[in-house]
């Protein structure tokens, strides 16, 4: 352990900063395919029974119409939370007839990306923006890699700790300042070590043939089965650069070094022309085909493993509430969906994250040049294409060094992180998390993708007949089991307020639809 980290934890020893960590808040964002009990990607509307996909807090729509998203609430307990996502979960498939929930990243067969639907949500400007900035990023990079799925995690460090904190290191700023401060420090060490979330939780080591749709592959891909490629050592294809990426952002070279420096690399971006994107044309013969021909139509096309955050008001664009209220929260972007857990994700992945998060926060965090940010990728890539492989090497501050090695000493220092979270909240479920996943480093065999593939492989098994496999089982479970936090009613409420709400944002629409996109970009 660093003297500085050591010298970090000594500082935060006391009961009042072990009670005021007790309050960290998480939230999920978990994405997944409606199908069709045969594999297909369901054809069908958003179901009316979950309500709007434009104005229900926990039920939305992503790219697609067939792509739910499920939210929670911020949430000081990882049970509670999970517990409202399955509820999320059982209300949902209960009301999508003989359809089924994919449970993985990469999707499902789909023969041609024109089955893919984009998301609607009315006829109201905000919901017509939503649908053409979706048919932007479909002429910017085609709808199969907008199928893909993930899980977001949402984690904010309460206002208690941020107190005593900011005393603990002598600082005198603005306290928000402070706060933004600390959490681009966090940000900084999460681009450095983020392939270690990915090694162990990476779950898309293998994909349907058809998400290439006759493409020429990047990777050397092995096949299995009718229409199945893997690659032996992959983590996670979904964050390979067959994923959601944007060629034109690799020279942007946003910066995490400051808030301000965040929010001008992003706006930049917005307000930049690209070559590319302009020859799609804005709006042609009266139709709108993109927001504009920019770099980025809007913040949420840059693609990051990372976010920070601050929830927007009403018409509010993310970089404008950054800079009016600074970071309230981080949003975690790199984690697969897991497909051995009915929700997508585990108590133990969220523990882990917990750890991973205040180590990049109380470790030390240098500023970092594009060059050194460009070095993070670079480690980021390898893992994501042959994370298992053995003797693997990442690059230390340019010096060669072996990935296990490498994690084996971040998981030392957080060793001691997860003793000071088992005595905030008395008990030992975070040093047995460490415990657990440090097997995993030891054998890559137990890590999400290694469980996966060798689970297809041992059984010489299309990846998708699994998939629809555990797709049907976890609907069932989800239909036997009771509600353990909402109750069917709320839901029921909540469907119908938020159909309710859509309508009243349709009705009070004054502004057409090109005045309101022409206000919307006009702070930039």
């Amino acid at each position: 352990m660093s003297h500085f980290l050591e010298q970090r934890l000594q500082q935060l020893g006391t009961d009042s900063f072990r009670a005021a960590i007790t309050g960290i808040r998480r939230g999920l964002e978990r994405e997944t395919l409606r199908i069709l009990p045969d594999g297909r990607l369901a054809q069908s509307d958003h179901a009316q029974a979950l309500g709007s996909a434009l104005s229900h807090p926990l039920i939305t729509t992503d790219f697609s119409e067939s792509l739910l998203e499920f939210i929670t609430p911020a949430q000081s307990s990882i049970e509670v939370t999970l517990q409202q996502l399955a509820d999320i979960h059982k209300f949902s498939v209960s009301h999508i007839g003989e359809e089924q929930l994919w449970p993985g990243s990469m999707p499902c067969f789909i023969r041609d990306q024109d089955e893919i639907r984009l998301a609607q949500y009315g006829s109201s400007n905000v919901g017509r923006m939503k649908t053409l900035y979706r048919e932007g990023l479909k002429n910017r990079y085609g709808s199969m890699m907008q199928a893909i799925s993930g899980v977001h995690f949402n984690f904010s460090i309460p206002t208690e700790f941020w107190q005593q904190y900011q005393q603990q290191l002598g600082n005198s700023d603005e306290l928000q300042d402070f706060i933004s401060t600390q959490y681009l420090h966090l940000i900084r060490n999460y681009k450095r070590y983020v392939w270690l979330i990915v090694y162990l939780f990476g779950a898309s080591p293998v994909m349907c043939k058809s998400f290439l749709q006759g493409r020429e592959p990047k990777y050397q891909f092995q096949s299995l089965g009718k229409g199945s490629i893997y690659l032996p050592y992959a983590t996670s294809l979904r964050m390979s650069d067959l994923g959601y990426t944007n060629n034109a952002q690799s020279s942007l070279n946003i910066s995490y070094n400051s808030l301000p420096d965040y929010i001008h690399g992003l706006r930049q971006a917005i307000s930049t022309p690209s070559p590319q994107y302009q020859q799609i044309g804005v709006k042609v013969d009266g139709q709108y085909r993109q927001l504009n021909g920019n770099i980025l139509q809007i913040e949420n096309e840059f693609y990051s493993t990372i976010r920070p955050k601050r929830t927007t008001q009403s018409g509010e664009r993310p970089t404008c509430a950054l800079k009016r209220r600074g970071v309230e929260y981080i949003e975690v972007r790199s984690l697969d969906v897991n497909p051995f857990s009915p929700v997508g994700i585990s108590a133990e992945q969220m523990r882990f994250l917990d750890l991973f998060l205040l180590y990049c926060l109380f470790e030390q965090s240098p500023l970092m040049t594009a060059e050194q940010q460009a070095l993070t990728e670079q480690n980021l890539r390898k893992v994501v294409a042959e994370g298992r492989r053995q003797n693997l090497e990442l690059l230390d501050a340019e010096q060669p060094r072996l990935m296990l090695d490498w994690a084996e000493q971040i998981f030392a220092d957080m060793m001691p992180i997860a003793r000071w979270m088992d005595e905030a909240h008395g008990a030992d479920l975070y040093q047995a998390t460490l415990k657990d996943l440090y097997l995993a480093l030891l054998d890559p065999a137990k890590t999400l993708s290694g469980r996966w593939l060798n689970t297809i492989l041992s059984q010489q098994r299309d990846h998708g007949c699994y998939a629809l496999e555990l797709s049907a089982n976890y609907k069932q479970q989800f239909a036997s089991q009771p509600y353990g936090f909402y109750q069917q009613t709320q839901f029921e409420q909540m469907a119908a307020e938020s159909l309710r709400q859509q309508q009243q944002v349709e009705q009070a629409d004054s502004l057409s639809f090109d005045q309101y996109l022409h206000d919307y970009f006009v702070d930039l």
